[in-house]
């Protein structure tokens, strides 16, 4: 396979794409999400809504002036050529923070986030901390009021971090239009006491968002509170085709799998599907922090994949930091060999990160975005798209028209990228340097052929 290169202005020069033959690549957009007046926005999500393609909305979170996080939603209503901002208005004052969107079949729409407020003090005088989910029935025109899956009102313990969130969208599911979050919870967050301890939670809503069930406990093991390799954390749901409920996290001992058939309300037996070698908290230059967690998808196309379950992560297996993928045909039951998405040289030294993955519904195609440091120097960092249209055992990948910019771990980068995909639109948002302290959020537009690595 061919790593494809573009110019400045975006299009294909010096490369061949061969895939079944050959296919000649052409241009993709890169289009500024936030406006100028966003402060090192990061943490982004995505979702295409599914009544409407060019109905697009991204979130993320930002920092004030005064020290403080907010909440933006970005709603694009022309596929992603132009957007317009709201700031979503934090409870009682909080910082916000782990932004995540997820779309149902209809196009209504929910947004996640932690709020919190004393983590880091050692006496907060008014403690809380919370999770809290806002939607919109209108594509991004109103959203509703902030419905709280859970809040602790004057206490920072237990402390609920990282949600993320999913819509069952599958046609003839028991739990059609259900939203599943899942989560981490620390007894006490950054605690170096052995009791202390981690765990996966998940809570759902059987009434669109409306209201949430009281928090369920998924992991059986539980892991450290100190926020790095021996913590559990980076459950990202997924909904099969039967309804069930799919979580992967990384912890101490690899990635964890377990499931859900009844609506999330009972699990199994916790199950180790893979390790990873250098853990999830992985040092980069340039980063304050970095993480290789996995993250979730389901083939629910009518392809000859259509359930196939699959993960997306990063590991140091090879010595530096590269992008994964495995799959189970079978709900979890047994998984393929990790295949390296990333297709420079195995152990140049280059360090790629922040992946995040979209499963195409319409065609079953996999597509992985990731920060890429090949062929670049120092903290100098790009955007590479990755795609898959046999099921994850090839990728091609694409370089995202995007200036390489330099990193400063000084200012805060965020956890994660996002990407959405339908119908052959594969969507990435994520975060870049415009110069060496401010930030901003950029899509790129891909339109490809359902199916194959042909750009329309």
């Amino acid at each position: 396979m061919t790593r494809i290169v573009t110019t400045r202005a975006g299009w294909i020069v010096g490369a061949t794409l061969l895939v079944c033959g050959s296919a000649a690549a052409q241009a993709h957009r890169v289009v500024r999400v936030t406006e100028a007046g966003a402060r090192n926005p990061n943490e982004v999500s995505i979702a295409i809504d599914p009544t409407d393609p060019d109905r697009i909305i991204a979130v993320s979170r930002a920092a004030e002036r005064n020290g403080r996080s907010v909440n933006f939603e970005y709603v694009s209503g022309d596929g992603g050529a132009t957007w317009r901002t709201r700031r979503s208005e934090s409870p009682r004052g909080r910082t916000h923070g782990d932004d995540a969107i997820a779309m149902a079949a209809d196009g209504r729409a929910h947004h996640s986030y932690i709020s919190f407020e004393g983590l880091r003090q050692e006496r907060p005088e008014a403690p809380s901390n919370g999770i809290f989910v806002t939607t919109t029935r209108n594509g991004g025109r109103s959203w509703s009021a902030p419905v709280a899956v859970l809040d602790h009102t004057n206490a920072i313990t237990p402390f609920e971090d990282k949600p993320y969130l999913v819509v069952d969208q599958v046609a003839g599911s028991p739990h059609r239009n259900a939203v599943y979050i899942a989560w981490t919870r620390f007894d006490v967050y950054g605690s170096a006491h052995p009791d202390d301890r981690s765990h996966i939670f998940v809570s759902h809503s059987t009434d669109r968002g409306a209201t949430f069930t009281s928090p369920v406990r998924v992991s059986d093991v539980g892991g450290d509170t100190l926020d790095s390799d021996g913590t559990l954390e980076g459950a990202v749901p997924a909904v099969g085709l039967a309804g069930e409920v799919y979580l992967v996290w990384a912890g101490p001992r690899g990635l964890t799998f377990d499931r859900s058939d009844d609506g999330g309300w009972t699990w199994g037996d916790d199950r180790v599907i893979q390790e990873t070698p250098g853990g999830w908290d992985i040092d980069v230059d340039g980063f304050a922090r970095h993480n290789g967690m996995p993250v979730t998808g389901v083939d629910r196309s009518d392809g000859a994949r259509r359930g196939r379950l699959y993960v997306n992560w990063i590991d140091e297996r090879h010595g530096d930091p590269d992008v994964f993928v495995m799959s189970s045909p079978d709900g979890g039951a047994t998984w393929s060999d990790p295949v390296r998405v990333n297709d420079d040289p195995v152990g140049n030294g280059a360090a790629q990160m922040f992946t995040w993955m979209a499963v195409d519904p319409s065609d079953g195609s996999v597509n992985i975005v990731f920060y890429d440091r090949r062929d670049l120097e120092g903290t100098s960092t790009a955007v590479t798209l990755a795609r898959s249209v046999d099921g994850g055992e090839t990728f091609v990948n694409y370089t995202i028209d995007l200036d390489a910019f330099e990193c400063n771990p000084a200012v805060f980068f965020g956890d994660y990228t996002g990407i959405d995909a339908l119908d052959g639109r594969v969507v990435p948002v994520f975060m870049h340097f415009i110069d060496e302290s401010e930030m901003a959020v950029s899509a790129a537009i891909f339109e490809f052929e359902s199916g194959t690595q042909r750009i329309r």
